[in-house]
């Protein structure tokens, strides 16, 4: 009694060194990320929020000042309103619209097989990816006869006379806008093909068991829970690119626009932090209000997604 019972000690701290060693093993192969991620995303992001409490030109020592950037910002900047106004706008268009699109392209595109789903996958991958995408809506949309979108509306007889597009500001959204969901099949469409190639068959064969009726049930009902880590990383990712617009406004509309119509939240933290400003502090506290917001953002859509396929 006693030999068993010194046996099963001895295999009980055994299994107890052997756990502990895997635990080391695997804290250790993670280590190098958790280092990368805390000092260039974590320890960036606290001292930013940091600095936003302070007054700070990068040639002085950093003076607190409590909120006064922040009651500046909200209450004394026009322009940062009307930036916000446009991100909003830009935002609630393009990101609810470019996550369904990629979606549902991929979802057809994925009922292709071989070679022709990986043809259309870098058709329509191609243009978030594409190094001259700017140039090629500069040309579309010159302002001259010569430009394809004003030569094809005069050839119809739809216009009398050229159109200044980019520099027109009632067309300045509108042209964003369109151009944001024509570069937004990126890395979302990219996880969502994937995410529907790693669905099991046998989920499809059950749901017909059970009495899915039509592609749509089983849409709502199998594909999109089996697919929800996929679906969340595609929710980040559209969200982050709606908010952190500025690469599309800076190329196509310039910064600052015509009466600050394609002025978004980035394009002005990058006025005040580059150029002849270098006023970081104020920088820093449009980032932070920016971050909350997407940071919201994000767990609104989080819970909301939670909730698919009940």
């Amino acid at each position: 009694m006693a030999a068993s019972n010194v046996s099963e000690f001895k295999k009980s701290k055994k299994a107890k060194a052997r756990h502990a060693y895997m635990r080391v093993t695997t804290y250790l192969m993670l280590a190098p990320f958790f280092v990368l991620f805390f000092f260039f995303t974590v320890l960036p992001v606290i001292i930013s929020v940091g600095f936003s409490f302070t007054y700070f030109n990068m040639l002085e020592m950093p003076q607190f000042i409590g909120w006064n950037n922040y009651l500046k910002l909200l209450l004394e900047d026009d322009i940062f309103l009307i930036a916000f106004k446009n991100t909003l706008i830009f935002a609630l268009v393009t990101g609810p619209t470019s996550y369904f699109l990629c979606l549902l392209f991929a979802w057809i595109i994925n009922e292709f097989k071989g070679r022709t789903r990986a043809f259309l996958t870098l058709i329509f991958y191609a243009p978030s990816i594409s190094g001259q995408a700017f140039l090629i809506w500069t040309r579309i949309l010159s302002g001259d006869r010569y430009g394809y979108l004003n030569g094809f509306l005069l050839e119809m007889g739809f216009l009398d006379e050229a159109i200044f597009w980019i520099t027109t500001e009632k067309y300045v959204m509108p042209i964003l806008i369109i151009v944001q969901l024509w570069l937004s099949l990126g890395h979302s469409f990219l996880a969502f093909i994937a995410g529907l190639q790693t669905i099991d068959k046998s989920l499809y064969e059950a749901a017909a068991i059970d009495g899915i009726k039509n592609r749509w049930q089983e849409l709502w009902f199998v594909t999109l829970p089996a697919m929800k880590p996929q679906l969340m990383f595609g929710a980040v990712m559209q969200i982050t690119n709606a908010f952190a617009v500025s690469d599309i406004s800076i190329q196509l509309v310039g910064n600052p626009s015509v009466n600050y119509a394609g002025s978004t939240i980035v394009t002005h933290l990058l006025d005040y932090s580059g150029g002849v400003r270098f006023e970081m502090g104020y920088a820093s506290a449009i980032a932070t209000l920016l971050f909350i917001l997407m940071i919201g953002t994000n767990k609104i859509v989080q819970r909301i997604l939670r909730r698919v396929g009940d």
